[in-house]
């Protein structure tokens, strides 16, 4: 944040979140929110070779799960997520946090595919220097969409034989106690398991068409907040900018505090011209709408289910001591 704040006037910087435009305001707002059943819907499809999961269940453990990772440290809400929902419609666990795992690799695709589309149409504001930055986006979807791919056919070869990679986990581990090399082969089987929406391409196809809606509507959050502080962006450019605040979320810190201001203020400066102040201004918003409706509304599914935020961490351990046991009934509310 010290970073962020640098050559900042924070007079300004109020004035200028005080004058943005509240109707862009409210749109990026409810943009966000979309968001979050978009990924419940999604989620559902990815479960389905598992069992029929309630939409209602699914957008719960969603925003406890998202709620939980923007209050505490570690991302422990991508655990604690397939937990409950495990717990509440009675599947694996294992085969759960699987879901969640190819859930992540949707979205880099997507993200992926976003940012190219608008590399080819965005055009830099004369005078802009935004060459370096631009060219180092460049090399890093690069890097990255080899690694997705490289884990997108490890992932199809587990989901065409879960019960191949259990054996062969248990090849490997032969050498381990004889207990321990069962659990490993049983876990990795149920993890497998988790992916066999990649067996029916159906399901797998509505949950990529939820995933870009997932994304298009952050990339529109983004868009309206930046117009709402007087950022000349366009919708090309706010795609751009979605992959540098992605890449400053995924500095460990809870909510992404700092690295997605940071990431969100070189945009607007490097590539658009954007004033420190309105940059600050727009991130600072723009991060409060991202995070802190989806933390409020966890706070009270957490209260209504009877989860404390001074337990999700045991939570989280009894999520990977359970989905590690081989236990397939999960446990009770």
């Amino acid at each position: 944040m010290a970073f962020v704040l640098r050559g900042a006037d924070l007079g300004r910087v109020a004035e200028a979140m005080l004058s943005a435009r509240l109707d862009l305001i409210g749109l990026a707002v409810l943009a966000m929110v979309a968001t979050y059943v978009a990924r419940a819907i999604r989620w559902c499809h990815l479960l389905e070779p598992l069992g029929r999961v309630h939409l209602g269940v699914a957008l719960r453990a969603t925003v406890m799960g998202f709620a939980a990772t923007a209050m505490l440290p570690g991302r422990v809400g991508e655990l604690l997520r397939p937990y409950v929902l495990a717990r509440r419609e009675r599947l694996s666990v294992s085969a759960a946090i699987g879901t969640v795992v190819l859930e992540r690799l949707l979205d880099l695709a997507v993200i992926l595919m976003i940012f190219g589309i608008c590399v080819l149409t965005f055009e830099p504001r004369a005078g802009v220097e935004s060459d370096g930055l631009l060219s180092a986006l460049h090399a890093g979807a690069l890097v990255a969409a080899g690694l997705a791919l490289a884990t997108l056919g490890l992932a199809c070869a587990a989901a065409a034989s879960p019960a191949g990679v259990g054996r062969g986990v248990a090849r490997v581990t032969s050498l381990l106690p004889a207990g321990l090399s069962q659990r490993l082969a049983q876990l990795s089987h149920r993890f497998s398991e988790g992916l066999g929406v990649m067996r029916r391409p159906g399901p797998l196809v509505w949950a990529m068409l939820w995933t870009a809606v997932v994304w298009m509507s952050i990339t529109a959050g983004l868009w309206f907040v930046s117009v709402a502080f007087d950022i000349d962006m366009s919708p090309a450019g706010a795609g751009i900018v979605l992959v540098l605040v992605v890449l400053g979320v995924a500095v460990p810190t809870p909510a992404g505090v700092g690295g997605y201001h940071a990431a969100f203020q070189v945009g607007a400066t490097t590539l658009f011209a954007a004033s420190a102040e309105n940059a600050v201004g727009a991130g600072l918003v723009a991060h409060a709408i991202s995070f802190l409706p989806v933390t409020l509304a966890g706070l009270v599914i957490m209260g209504y289910e009877g989860v404390r935020l001074a337990g999700i961490r045991q939570l989280v351990g009894a999520a990977a001591e359970d989905s590690g046991s081989g236990d397939e009934k999960g446990l009770r509310a």
